[in-house]
């Protein structure tokens, strides 16, 4: 049984029992208040400008589409390093998001905190105002550097509807894998 068919079964029994509402294209929201996207948000891509070691000045892009159909705006997304030898830090006031894509800037958005949170390597970006569905978004978020250390990188991306109680959707990871000694440059 294919997934879509599962959730779409799942959804319509707990519609008929009376625990979810779903009016229009409005989010789904349980009785006890938490709202998930109808539709989910897409992890498009992941990248980075530099993929040695040790490099500064460099940015890691991850392009999100909203669907027409998500059913609530994004409110904010979670980037949480879940592997990798040494923890990134990020220069969080340096910290970007635009409609379009790393190649195709488009209008600049409006961030609110954007947070780390170290135990759980984890940067929070908040959207104020938040995305509305239809749109492709990039945040361009800024390293202090590169690691040090060769190997890959695991960034897992989450996306949370508005709303005080909202479940965040996980899209994917960004894969980074940085290397040393690509290049020889000797000067003599």
């Amino acid at each position: 049984m294919r997934v879509a068919t599962l959730f779409g079964i799942t959804l319509s029994l707990a519609i008929g029992i009376g625990g979810v509402t779903v009016p229009g294209t409005q989010a789904v929201q349980l009785r006890d208040g938490l709202v998930y996207f109808v539709q989910p948000p897409k992890l498009v891509e992941a990248t980075t400008t530099y993929k040695d070691v040790n490099v500064w000045g460099g940015t890691y892009y991850f392009t999100i589409n909203v669907p027409e159909n998500a059913g609530e705006s994004l409110q904010k997304v979670t980037i949480a390093q879940k592997e990798g030898v040494e923890n990134i830090r990020y220069n969080l006031d340096d910290t970007r998001a635009f409609v379009g894509t790393r190649l195709r800037k488009e209008t600049q958005l409006k961030l609110g905190p954007v947070t780390n949170e170290r135990e759980t390597r984890t940067v929070s970006v908040n959207f104020d105002p938040p995305v509305t569905p239809g749109q492709t978004v990039t945040i361009a978020l800024r390293p202090v550097s590169n690691p040090s250390f060769s190997g890959v990188y695991l960034l897992g991306v989450t996306a949370f509807p508005v709303g005080e109680k909202s479940h965040g959707q996980f899209l994917g990871f960004g894969r980074f894998q940085f290397y040393s000694n690509r290049g020889s440059w000797w000067f003599p």
